[in-house]
């Protein structure tokens, strides 16, 4: 069925990782893959540069765990579920599966999957909502991610939702982050305390995990190692959240190499916690994140 979707010399679909399948993009402007595993984006590098994305070469892909590193779905809750213990991570879109809807070559150069997730109303699950998840991927000169939630039952339902994107980076320490001046944030590595952005741009010091709170506010990573900027620019997301692990968190993660951690800073599009998006049956709610690149 999958050959359906194949577009010669654009887009084919493979046995990745752990035998899992991806679809793997080679086009003028462009290499890319996406597992369908989570509608997971492993891999973008725009012709005649680094890749973007960063991959942990200890990442596990195997059905039922999460793949580390790359454009992983937050859904449809962010972090752990509260009152539900054993209720897995970050919700169970990205160790879902995943189909594919349709794919595309558009008339600028770039080539676009659009992948779906589905589930009825389940009274003894973690969640019991139903919905339809799309997640619409576009490879070219810039990657774009629209990732959209279809309420399909028949009570209105509260939900989390990130797009929890991991950059390359030459090295965290020397890059800054520019977009999130004088924004509240929580600091996470403080119990949650509420903090306020100064107007320097962000710098990462120690382990980082911030979340920051009624922005719709591009950013921008700054790498001079690399030289380089990564814009990341996002609609129908009210806050970001910024996340490096630093040494100890790196060293305790079975699936995060010990010293991996200079190599990448995550930059988040999403709403959570008091930016979680509620929907009414038949609503729907698109969530973009759109990533740029250049040279310094």
């Amino acid at each position: 069925m999958l050959e359906s979707h194949s577009i010669p010399d654009l887009i084919d679909f493979q046995a990745g990782n752990g035998g899992l399948t991806k679809a793997v993009i080679t086009s003028p402007l462009c290499a890319g893959e996406v597992y369908l595993h989570g509608a997971h984006v492993t891999h973008y590098q725009p012709r005649g540069m680094e890749p973007v994305l960063f991959m942990s070469s200890k990442s596990r892909f195997a059905d039922g765990k999460a793949i580390r590193g790359g454009v992983p779905i937050c859904f449809p809750w962010f972090g752990n579920l509260e009152g539900r213990d054993t209720a897995p991570a970050h919700g169970f879109a990205r160790t879902s599966a995943w189909t594919v809807q349709s794919t595309a070559a558009n008339d600028d150069g770039s080539v676009t999957i659009t992948m779906e997730m589905k589930r009825g109303e389940d009274p003894q699950s973690f969640w019991p909502h139903a919905f339809r998840a799309v997640h619409r991927v576009t490879f070219g000169s810039t990657l774009k991610m629209e990732f959209t939630v279809h309420h399909t039952g028949g009570e209105p339902f509260l939900f989390e939702e990130a797009l929890h994107s991991y950059f390359h980076v030459g090295d965290v320490r020397e890059v800054a982050v520019t977009g999130l001046a004088g924004t509240a944030y929580l600091d996470k590595t403080q119990a949650g305390k509420e903090m306020l952005q100064g107007v320097a741009p962000i710098k990462i010091t120690c382990e980082t995990d911030r979340v920051y709170l009624d922005t719709t506010a591009d950013c921008v990573i700054d790498d001079p190692k690399l030289n380089r900027k990564i814009t990341i620019r996002k609609t129908g997301s009210s806050s970001t959240v910024v996340w490096n692990p630093w040494i100890a968190k790196a060293k305790a993660m079975a699936d995060f190499g010990d010293e991996e951690w200079p190599g990448m800073l995550c930059i988040e599009t999403c709403n959570v916690g008091r930016s979680a998006v509620k929907l009414g049956p038949g609503e729907s709610h698109a969530m973009i994140a759109e990533v740029g690149v250049t040279g310094n």
